[in-house]
């Protein structure tokens, strides 16, 4: 059950004290917060190691130097690999229309990360300040240039491909094929097959892909050198899992997580 977090940009009786607040956290590998719930929006940044959010519904990884945005009362956990540097900014929700309705995960550009950094030097900021006031501003005025990045795994509802995603998330290098997971799942290959293209708008063989790409980035985020993240993704070779990490996410893995 997801807990409910007390408002920190809100007084007892529901008058905003600020418009934004920060917080910096340092968390050790396989840190875990457990599921909960903020009445303001989040912005949560990794300066160094990796995060998995999950969200219900989807699960977003995040890699240094990138953020993943959390609107208000969204329920999340959070999964930390590596030594995880986070600073997460809260918004508050009447601040503006334009902020994000949805979550995801985004590149951070050099001007925002600054913004982020230098924002967290400051335990709440206020309009009622002019320097603050600019400050936020720029904020959201950069939020509203940033584009979503594919490290997003939908998750299916109906039970019989939750049976399959479970067990690929106990093993994400199963090399089992689709027909055998069905069988020990108790559903039929062409049904489990249309139910994630209906419930994730992806093929099964996208979604797996993209299983085992994420559980790489948590795998070389905790230490582990790219051959054993790639075997531990279930490729048979160092080569076919760069090739493939490349063509995702635009760099090499060393070169990616160095953000």
């Amino acid at each position: 059950m997801s807990e409910k977090c007390h408002s920190i940009l809100m007084d007892s009786r529901g008058r905003a004290v600020a418009q934004i607040a920060s917080i910096s956290c340092d968390f050790k590998n396989g840190k875990v917060i457990p599921e909960h719930f903020h009445p303001e929006h989040q912005l949560v940044f990794a300066s160094t190691g990796v995060m998995t959010v999950h969200t219900g519904q989807n699960v977003w990884v995040v890699p240094p130097m990138r953020a993943v945005w959390i609107p208000a009362l969204t329920p999340h956990r959070i999964v930390m690999s590596g030594l995880v540097s986070m600073r997460t900014l809260y918004f508050l929700p009447a601040l503006g229309p334009s902020l994000p309705k949805k979550c995801f995960t985004m590149n951070v550009s050099p001007l925002l990360r600054e913004l982020i950094l230098h924002a967290c030097q400051f335990p709440k900021l206020r309009t009622a300040s002019p320097v603050q006031k600019r400050i936020i501003e720029v904020i959201v005025d950069q939020l509203k240039a940033v584009h979503s990045i594919p490290l997003q795994l939908p998750q299916p509802s109906d039970s019989r491909a939750v049976r399959v995603v479970q067990s690929l998330f106990r093993n994400p290098g199963d090399s089992r094929t689709l027909e055998n997971l069905c069988r020990e799942c108790g559903a039929s290959k062409r049904t489990v097959e249309r139910l994630f293209i209906r419930e994730t708008k992806m093929t099964f063989g996208k979604w797996r892909q993209q299983l085992r790409l994420l559980h790489s980035v948590e795998l070389l985020a905790s230490g582990e050198k790219v051959t054993a993240a790639a075997l531990g993704a279930g490729y048979n070779s160092a080569s076919a899992f760069i090739a493939m990490f490349r063509k995702q996410l635009g760099a090499t893995p060393k070169c990616y997580l160095s953000g």
